[in-house]
């Protein structure tokens, strides 16, 4: 069920994701200002000549792009139903922070073995921390009491 009024927690859950739709449209910025596709690209052909069957996309600017786009802001209007406490928000917004912690920690840990700064490395510590605040912020607004949570 859809609340009315958003309470304190869910408020919190609600800023947390729409910290985490901020972080990530400045970490599509920070990839795109550094050229992550000519790094992006020849890894996948790379990895594709050892293991043919790896199912990793290639991608064109525009589409690369365009999609990222179209996902920071399919993500910022589901903010929404967090600052709403829906319930079908929870497991998305697991996902969705977990997949931005591999993505973060994904771009420092290249940028260690590249021995240099990889494309979307400066953005990534914001996109850290705005992962571990969404996943906090859904945590503790789950562990509420139903009472709570709904606003009664």
């Amino acid at each position: 069920m859809i609340q009315d009024c958003p309470t304190s927690s869910s408020r919190q859950w609600g800023i947390a994701w729409i910290t985490l739709c901020v972080a990530l449209a400045v970490h599509v910025a920070d990839e795109t200002t550094t050229d992550f596709l000519s790094y992006w690209n020849p890894l996948v052909h790379s990895i594709r000549e050892r293991w043919a069957f790896a199912p990793l996309p290639t991608f064109s600017f525009p589409v690369w792009f365009c999609g990222l786009i179209f996902a920071v802001l399919v993500f910022t209007y589901l903010s929404r139903f967090a600052f709403r406490g829906a319930r079908w928000m929870k497991p998305i917004s697991y996902f969705v922070a977990i997949v931005m912690l591999f993505n973060g920690i994904q771009h420092l840990i290249a940028s260690v073995y590249l021995q240099r700064a990889a494309p979307g490395v400066y953005s990534s510590p914001l996109l850290l921390a705005a992962a571990a605040y969404l996943l906090v912020s859904v945590r503790r607004y789950w562990q509420r009491p139903s009472n709570e949570r709904s606003g009664a």
